[in-house]
């Protein structure tokens, strides 16, 4: 490592020489940058997902080639029947359909990620031009006059003079010690993981947007179920005020039908208090005026569409936050070796020339042509351990940066197993429970007969009708996790991104 101190170098003004040497310093600035070069940090991913149960999961027959480079990504190559593009539109509501397309143009979250994206590529460009000479040019117009008492009067020269002048500068930092190309790929690195994090912002919008809207449609199931269960309630009230003006009821019965009539309606309303809520949730994704938006009722009585899962080793190449992870450890890779660039010599190269003259009829002529062509290196010999310092600093934020990459994919492979182990429990809770709601359904069928027959008290009826209910709200709640479980599984997969989509 150069310890030494190199000083400037006298301007030359004519010696051919002198060019082929400083044309010949340029040629050094194309060897290997110092520091280390970036390898993708390695991550085993297991053979295949522990909770891949669900009816509603599509589980690939064979895994495809692992990657050569011991785990890591690979440039992505989905394979057929993964999600792609606008994965919104596997769940078939036009609706929602609608609703998702309004995100890439109106939504601001994901405009303020775009901007910050743009900004990060433009940093690359700003890098990337420091590769080159910076030149300058521009004439200048003097007028002046030195003093009689002064060191440079002579009574030989006139005291006034004009001092006209043209030319242009150029000076350039030759890259020698790759110290620039460390920072053009430190600068794409981070526009890259702006891109993925953009990419991020969008998966989760459109995720939540998704989730959000089958909340509501579930909502609006259970408001259709109460709305015909207070139908059914006001029929069993006048039943029973019915059966007392009779003689075979009595004012409990009537008491109690009416209870249950009243509780019933404010669960209805209750409900509006949530739905209401989403509603506003959708439209603020949307970026539509709330004032105007409303989404018409509308059940929940989709098919759960069947999820393409893809292997594990796949993971890494389709999750935005990976990929973003991954990039600012490379860029974290491109600090050290501007770190330890620092060690070594600063070089400068300028030249100058133009034209010279006190008259303007002689300006602009050979005599009155200037250049010069210069070179300075200049070490530094003692920083009080500065530049270790730094170097050593930008080592460990390098390790801290892969220390985060592997925990987000820890954490994505949690995420999926999560979101695989909700759908396979909620798909066997909700097959248990449509027995449920069924003998819950025979059983008030039963207990109304009786009540209808004077066998027993509108008591049992109750009971019965409020175990029904219950059943039927758990039976539709089971259902909207599972479609908002399936969307997160979408999330988790990465929503049909790759890695390929990174900007090169």
């Amino acid at each position: 490592m150069p310890a030494h101190l190199l000083g400037s170098v006298p301007r030359c003004a004519g010696r051919g020489g002198s060019l082929a040497a400083l044309l010949a310093l340029g040629l050094l600035a194309g060897c290997k940058p110092v520091g280390p070069n970036y390898h993708r940090p390695g991550f085993d991913a297991p053979p295949a997902y522990k909770e891949a149960g669900a009816s509603t999961v599509v589980v690939p027959l064979a895994p495809p080639p692992n990657p050569a480079n011991g785990g890591g990504w690979q440039p992505a190559t989905p394979a057929d029947g993964m999600l792609r593009g606008k994965w919104w539109e596997i769940y078939q509501d036009p609706q929602l359909n609608q609703l998702e397309e309004r995100i890439a143009a109106n939504n601001q979250g994901l405009r303020q990620a775009l901007e910050t994206y743009l900004a990060a590529r433009d940093q690359v460009k700003v890098a990337r031009s420091a590769l080159y000479p910076t030149l300058s040019a521009g004439p200048s117009v003097d007028r002046d006059r030195i003093s009689k008492n002064g060191p440079d009067y002579s009574s030989t020269k006139p005291v006034g003079y004009n001092d006209l002048v043209v030319d242009a500068q150029a000076s350039w930092e030759p890259d020698f010690w790759g110290r620039i190309r460390r920072t053009v790929e430190q600068a794409h690195e981070n526009a890259q993981a702006s891109a993925a994090d953009m990419a991020s912002v969008d998966l989760s919008l459109h995720a939540e947007m998704a989730a959000d809207y089958f909340q509501l449609r579930g909502l609006d199931s259970e408001i259709k179920l109460l709305q015909s269960t207070v139908a059914d309630l006001e029929k069993q009230l006048d039943l029973t005020q019915r059966l007392f003006a009779g003689g075979i009821g009595t004012d409990v019965d009537v008491a109690q039908a009416r209870t249950q009539l009243e509780t019933v309606r404010a669960q209805l309303i209750d409900v509006g208090v949530a739905r209401a809520q989403y509603e506003h949730a959708v439209g603020a994704i949307a970026n539509l005026k709330l004032a105007d938006f409303s989404i018409p009722p509308s059940p929940l009585n989709l098919a759960l569409p069947k999820v393409p899962l893809g292997v594990p080793s796949q993971l890494l190449e389709r999750r935005p936050d990976i990929a973003a992870a991954e990039r600012r450890a490379a860029a974290a890779n491109a600090q050290i070796g501007i770190a330890v660039a620092a060690f070594y010599p600063t070089i400068d190269l300028n030249a100058e020339g133009g034209f010279e003259s006190v008259h303007f009829g002689t300006w602009i002529q050979g005599p009155s042509a200037l250049w010069t062509l210069g070179a300075q290196a200049t070490q530094l010999l003692f920083d009080a351990g500065q530049r270790h310092a730094l170097t050593d600093q930008a080592r460990h934020t390098y390790e801290a940066q892969v220390a985060g990459y592997r925990n987000t994919v820890f954490l994505a492979f949690n995420d999926v197993e999560d979101q695989l182990s909700g759908l396979r429990i909620l798909e066997q809770e909700s097959g248990v429970e449509r027995k449920a709601v069924d003998s819950a359904q025979h059983s008030f069928d039963i207990s109304n007969q009786r009540y209808k027959g004077g066998v027993t008290s509108y008591l049992e009826v109750l009971t019965a009708e409020a175990t029904l209910l219950q059943n039927q709200r758990t039976a539709i709640d089971l259902q909207t996790r599972q479609f908002v479980d399936s969307v997160g599984l979408v999330r988790s997969l990465g929503g049909g991104w790759d890695a390929t989509q990174l900007p090169k």
